[in-house]
């Protein structure tokens, strides 16, 4: 199974640091894709790579071992074009902690996922080594934007930033912080915020909260900071940051519909 990770800033002899990996497989008429946030940890012939929560599955059925064959080529072409490089060895299951044993704890956030705009696009317009230095200036400004903040990165993908707050204002003034900051980069941001409880278990943590904030991040439009109904709940007693109706939304594989709210300002 081929398989492609995402070294965006990071090159092939960084250690310590999560990125995304994809693997393409086909079988006759299918093709099975399987991606998700994984951990690099060690170098050259000998990086492991760990996936940090079960990946995401998807078979496609093609109809021909042809088409297949075609499909197969081409979603290799587009990870090898989006800054992916190809994978020899396996990718494992997340290493346990020392701590994997423990109970597992229920906490309480307000999470927030940053993510570029048309970054496909400036790449490709850019070319590689430019792209590169400016990405780094990118992560550089949102993680000085989070320490000023006291957020908690938990996980970075491709061009996205997936980090935690423990009060709503700070993750919403966080991310005006980084929506300005971004821009004399030349790159526009879509942010999404979502306030809920979520499962850690050791360094793991998981939950659907994180799925809602992620689909609450696809609604915005460039430049847009949503947020969820239940950060607006949090915040009726901040006056001082304003909320436009965003209307109500279907989330992608969320149950129920969700109103949600532009941060004005």
């Amino acid at each position: 199974m081929p398989r492609f990770l995402r070294i965006g800033v990071h090159q092939s002899n960084v250690s310590g640091y999560t990125s995304k990996a994809w693997c393409v497989r086909r079988v006759g008429s299918a093709v099975f894709l399987k991606w998700g946030a994984v951990e690099v940890h060690g170098a050259g012939d000998g990086r492991k790579v760990y996936w940090t929560r079960l990946p995401q599955e998807k078979t496609v059925r093609c109809g021909s071992a042809q088409r297949a064959q075609d499909y197969a080529k081409a979603a290799i072409a587009r990870r090898r074009n989006h800054r992916y490089e190809p994978l020899t060895g396996p990718i494992a299951n997340r290493r346990r902690s020392a701590g994997a044993g423990a109970e597992l704890k229920q906490a309480l956030a307000t999470i927030l996922i940053v993510d570029i705009v048309g970054s496909t696009a400036k790449a490709a317009k850019l070319g590689d080594a430019r792209w590169t230095k400016i990405m780094g200036h990118y992560y550089a400004a949102v993680r000085k934007e989070l320490k000023s903040s006291r957020g908690k990165e938990v996980v970075t993908t491709g061009d996205g930033v997936l980090a935690t707050f423990k009060a709503p204002a700070a993750g919403i003034a966080c991310a005006t912080a980084i929506r300005k900051a971004v821009r004399t980069l030349g790159l526009d941001i879509r942010v999404g915020l979502h306030a809920g409880e979520y499962t850690v278990s050791g360094t793991e943590a998981v939950g659907l909260a994180f799925h809602i904030g992620t689909r609450v991040a696809a609604k915005a439009r460039a430049g847009e900071v949503l947020v969820s109904s239940a950060v607006k709940e949090l915040m009726k007693a901040q006056s001082q940051i304003r909320f436009a109706d965003h209307g109500m939304h279907q989330l992608k594989g969320v149950p129920e519909r969700w109103r949600l709210y532009r941060v004005e300002g």
